[in-house]
Protein backbone atom coordinates (compact mmCIF):
# COMPACT_ATOMS: atom_id res chain seq x y z
CA UNK A 1 0.00 0.00 0.00
CA UNK A 2 1.15 3.14 -0.70
CA UNK A 3 1.31 6.36 1.55
CA UNK A 4 -0.90 8.54 -0.78
CA UNK A 5 -4.12 6.85 0.54
CA UNK A 6 -5.66 7.10 4.07
CA UNK A 7 -7.11 3.42 5.47
CA UNK A 8 -10.58 3.16 6.77
CA UNK A 9 -9.14 2.14 9.59
CA UNK A 10 -6.35 4.98 9.90
CA UNK A 11 -9.13 7.52 9.39
CA UNK A 12 -11.73 5.97 11.81
CA UNK A 13 -8.50 5.89 14.79
CA UNK A 14 -8.08 9.55 13.68
CA UNK A 15 -11.34 10.45 13.59
CA UNK A 16 -11.53 8.86 17.48
CA UNK A 17 -8.22 10.66 18.73
CA UNK A 18 -9.83 13.89 17.90
CA UNK A 19 -13.02 13.20 19.75
CA UNK A 20 -11.66 12.06 22.47
CA UNK A 21 -8.65 14.46 23.17
CA UNK A 22 -9.65 17.98 24.63
CA UNK A 23 -13.63 17.11 24.68
CA UNK A 24 -14.58 19.19 27.21
CA UNK A 25 -16.63 22.20 25.12
CA UNK A 26 -15.08 25.35 25.20
CA UNK A 27 -17.19 28.18 26.26
CA UNK A 28 -15.56 30.52 23.42
CA UNK A 29 -14.34 28.73 20.27
CA UNK A 30 -11.36 31.17 19.44
CA UNK A 31 -9.94 32.64 22.62
CA UNK A 32 -12.04 34.69 25.24
CA UNK A 33 -13.20 37.98 23.47
CA UNK A 34 -13.21 39.36 27.70
CA UNK A 35 -10.08 37.95 28.76
CA UNK A 36 -7.94 41.60 27.52
CA UNK A 37 -7.29 43.37 30.37
CA UNK A 38 -8.10 46.37 28.33
CA UNK A 39 -11.79 45.48 27.60
CA UNK A 40 -14.44 47.21 28.93
CA UNK A 41 -16.60 44.96 29.33
CA UNK A 42 -14.47 42.53 31.38
CA UNK A 43 -15.59 42.25 34.98
CA UNK A 44 -13.30 44.09 37.18
CA UNK A 45 -13.48 46.27 40.74
CA UNK A 46 -14.46 50.05 39.86
CA UNK A 47 -15.45 52.90 41.98
CA UNK A 48 -19.08 53.76 42.65
CA UNK A 49 -20.86 56.42 44.00
CA UNK A 50 -24.14 55.60 43.93
CA UNK A 51 -26.24 55.54 46.96
CA UNK A 52 -27.57 51.77 47.01
CA UNK A 53 -26.57 49.32 49.79
CA UNK A 54 -23.69 46.77 49.58
CA UNK A 55 -25.07 43.84 48.03
CA UNK A 56 -27.61 45.34 45.70
CA UNK A 57 -27.30 45.15 42.12
CA UNK A 58 -27.68 48.16 39.79
CA UNK A 59 -28.20 47.96 36.08
CA UNK A 60 -27.06 50.78 34.03
CA UNK A 61 -28.99 49.79 30.49
CA UNK A 62 -27.71 53.00 29.03
CA UNK A 63 -23.77 52.31 29.51
CA UNK A 64 -24.91 48.38 29.33
CA UNK A 65 -22.82 47.73 33.02
CA UNK A 66 -24.05 45.97 36.07
CA UNK A 67 -22.62 46.72 39.14
CA UNK A 68 -22.71 44.69 42.19
CA UNK A 69 -22.38 46.71 44.94
CA UNK A 70 -19.39 46.48 47.77
CA UNK A 71 -18.64 48.02 51.02
CA UNK A 72 -16.30 51.44 50.87
CA UNK A 73 -17.34 52.84 47.36
CA UNK A 74 -16.54 50.06 45.50
CA UNK A 75 -18.30 47.66 43.16
CA UNK A 76 -17.93 44.62 40.75
CA UNK A 77 -18.82 46.23 36.88
CA UNK A 78 -19.70 43.47 34.51
CA UNK A 79 -20.69 44.07 30.78
CA UNK A 80 -23.90 43.05 29.68
CA UNK A 81 -26.52 43.31 27.09
CA UNK A 82 -30.11 44.69 27.74
CA UNK A 83 -33.11 45.32 25.90
CA UNK A 84 -34.17 46.54 22.55
CA UNK A 85 -35.29 49.99 22.73
CA UNK A 86 -38.29 50.37 24.81
CA UNK A 87 -38.07 46.37 26.28
CA UNK A 88 -36.07 46.67 28.90
CA UNK A 89 -37.71 46.85 32.82
CA UNK A 90 -36.95 49.93 34.39
CA UNK A 91 -36.83 50.83 38.02
CA UNK A 92 -36.63 48.46 41.36
CA UNK A 93 -37.08 44.64 41.33
CA UNK A 94 -35.51 41.88 44.20
CA UNK A 95 -34.08 38.64 43.25
CA UNK A 96 -37.38 36.46 43.93
CA UNK A 97 -35.66 33.31 43.08
CA UNK A 98 -32.04 31.75 41.28
CA UNK A 99 -31.94 28.56 38.83
CA UNK A 100 -28.89 26.54 37.69
CA UNK A 101 -29.06 26.20 33.61
CA UNK A 102 -32.46 26.78 33.57
CA UNK A 103 -35.32 25.86 30.69
CA UNK A 104 -36.84 28.97 28.76
CA UNK A 105 -39.81 28.95 27.27
CA UNK A 106 -40.80 32.59 25.05
CA UNK A 107 -43.68 34.85 26.49
CA UNK A 108 -46.41 35.47 23.59
CA UNK A 109 -45.32 38.70 23.34
CA UNK A 110 -42.02 37.73 22.59
CA UNK A 111 -43.95 34.92 20.26
CA UNK A 112 -45.41 37.72 18.77
CA UNK A 113 -42.40 40.49 17.96
CA UNK A 114 -40.60 37.60 16.90
CA UNK A 115 -42.64 34.58 15.30
CA UNK A 116 -39.70 32.49 14.42
CA UNK A 117 -39.56 31.80 18.33
CA UNK A 118 -42.85 30.04 17.50
CA UNK A 119 -40.90 26.56 17.11
CA UNK A 120 -39.87 27.13 21.14
CA UNK A 121 -43.18 27.53 22.43
CA UNK A 122 -42.93 24.41 23.89
CA UNK A 123 -39.76 25.37 26.28
CA UNK A 124 -36.09 24.53 25.66
CA UNK A 125 -34.62 22.55 28.73
CA UNK A 126 -31.27 24.07 30.20
CA UNK A 127 -28.08 23.51 28.90
CA UNK A 128 -25.39 25.02 26.40
CA UNK A 129 -27.92 26.00 23.26
CA UNK A 130 -30.45 27.15 26.12
CA UNK A 131 -30.35 31.06 25.65
CA UNK A 132 -30.84 31.64 29.59
CA UNK A 133 -27.30 29.95 29.41
CA UNK A 134 -25.40 28.71 33.14
CA UNK A 135 -28.04 30.35 35.33
CA UNK A 136 -30.50 33.05 36.14
CA UNK A 137 -31.71 35.44 38.33
CA UNK A 138 -35.78 35.86 38.27
CA UNK A 139 -36.35 39.75 38.85
CA UNK A 140 -39.71 40.38 40.78
CA UNK A 141 -42.14 43.35 42.07
CA UNK A 142 -44.86 42.63 44.64
CA UNK A 143 -43.79 38.77 45.00
CA UNK A 144 -45.14 38.44 41.37
CA UNK A 145 -42.51 37.60 38.29
CA UNK A 146 -41.88 40.24 36.30
CA UNK A 147 -40.39 38.22 33.60
CA UNK A 148 -37.68 39.77 33.21
CA UNK A 149 -34.46 37.87 34.01
CA UNK A 150 -30.44 38.63 34.88
CA UNK A 151 -29.02 35.59 32.79
CA UNK A 152 -26.37 34.16 31.29
CA UNK A 153 -25.96 33.60 27.48
CA UNK A 154 -25.18 31.51 24.23
CA UNK A 155 -24.12 34.70 22.33
CA UNK A 156 -21.05 36.15 24.41
CA UNK A 157 -20.17 37.88 21.48
CA UNK A 158 -23.79 39.91 21.98
CA UNK A 159 -22.18 41.69 25.39
CA UNK A 160 -22.15 45.10 24.89
CA UNK A 161 -25.05 45.51 22.85
CA UNK A 162 -29.12 46.38 22.92
CA UNK A 163 -30.71 42.94 21.49
CA UNK A 164 -32.59 41.07 23.89
CA UNK A 165 -36.16 41.11 24.32
CA UNK A 166 -35.68 43.24 27.50
CA UNK A 167 -33.20 40.33 30.20
CA UNK A 168 -29.85 41.58 30.94
CA UNK A 169 -27.32 39.15 29.68
CA UNK A 170 -24.09 38.09 31.00
CA UNK A 171 -21.72 36.08 29.92
CA UNK A 172 -21.98 32.97 30.91
CA UNK A 173 -18.77 33.14 33.17
CA UNK A 174 -19.97 36.76 35.26
CA UNK A 175 -23.52 35.08 35.73
CA UNK A 176 -22.27 32.22 38.05
CA UNK A 177 -19.51 35.16 39.75
CA UNK A 178 -22.63 37.25 40.30
CA UNK A 179 -25.00 33.79 41.13
CA UNK A 180 -22.86 32.66 44.23
CA UNK A 181 -23.33 36.27 45.52
CA UNK A 182 -26.83 37.58 45.02
CA UNK A 183 -28.87 35.53 47.16
CA UNK A 184 -32.93 35.38 46.40
CA UNK A 185 -34.36 39.13 48.12
CA UNK A 186 -31.36 41.26 46.37
CA UNK A 187 -32.04 44.31 45.82
CA UNK A 188 -32.26 45.32 42.17
CA UNK A 189 -32.14 48.55 40.41
CA UNK A 190 -32.68 49.30 36.74
CA UNK A 191 -31.99 52.30 35.23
Amino acid sequence: MDNDHITRRGLVLGCVALMTSGCATASWPIGNPFSSTGSPIRRREVAYSGSERPGSIVVNTYERYLYYVEDEGRATRYGVAVGEEGLTLKGDAVVGRKAEWPSWTPTASMIERKPRLAQYAGGVPGGENNPLGAAALYLYRGGQDTYFRIHGTNEPWLIGQAVSNGCIRMTNEDIMHLYGRAPVGTSVLVI
